[in-house]
């Protein structure tokens, strides 16, 4: 899409984004092209340069939309990510349910570990870990998004408390957690292997810490 054809395309909608929260409106048709085209770009500039790296303009330019149309939807490149997370979380794939807690926690984790090992997504994540330890709107961004994920697959935690599988009082979230804890703890500070075999034993130690009680609250 050229500049002009954005520009026009936002004043087609009748879309007025001076003072909107980045992730609060769900624009359609032209409108939702171009916040597509603009979120993909500012993903692919973050794998490439990191978020200090991160320039609106490069961005538009990337996307082919004009620079007015970045700049007055998301203001700074915080807002950027914080609405690039949020299309993420959106995006995500629903949580699975097979009936059984250990089966369930096992395909969480084999998820987390796809996502993480592939090249785009997991250097996607890798950068914007990163831009929230110094940057308290990416920090807040990135919380939402682990809230939105942690509470799809606490389903299937509160389903087990139902069947008898784990304690009366087992706090989802926190099972949830701990999948997907020593997953990132590979990834961002120990450097070993991020495979099945990773994402299984996550996922076993989980589902015994909470059949002993360790997650009741």
């Amino acid at each position: 899409m050229t500049s002009e054809g954005a520009e026009g395309a936002e004043g087609a909608e009748g879309v007025g984004f001076e003072g909107v929260e980045p992730g609060t409106v769900r624009p359609g048709g032209r409108t939702a092209r171009v916040r597509e085209a603009v979120l993909r770009a500012a993903g692919d500039a973050l794998v490439e340069h990191g978020f200090d790296g991160l320039d609106l303009a490069d961005v538009a330019r990337r996307a082919e939309v004009g620079k007015t149309t970045v700049y007055r939807r998301w203001s700074a490149p915080a807002g950027l990510v914080a609405d690039l997370l949020t299309d993420m979380a959106e995006q995500s794939l629903p949580r699975t349910d097979t009936g059984s807690l250990a089966e369930d926690l096992r395909a969480n984790a084999r998820l987390v570990v796809r996502t993480l090992t592939d090249p785009r997504q997991g250097a996607l994540f890798v950068a914007v870990i990163a831009a929230a330890a110094c940057d308290p709107r990416t920090a807040e961004a990135l919380h939402r998004f682990y809230a939105v994920r942690i509470g799809e697959w606490s389903g299937c935690v509160e389903a087990a408390v139902e069947r008898g599988e784990l304690p009366a009082g087992t706090d989802p979230g926190e099972v949830i957690a701990a999948v997907s804890a020593p997953l990132y703890y590979r990834l961002l500070a120990s450097g070993a292997p991020l495979d099945e075999e990773a994402a299984d034993r996550a996922a076993a130690a989980a589902v015994a810490a909470a059949r002993a009680g360790v997650f009741v609250r």
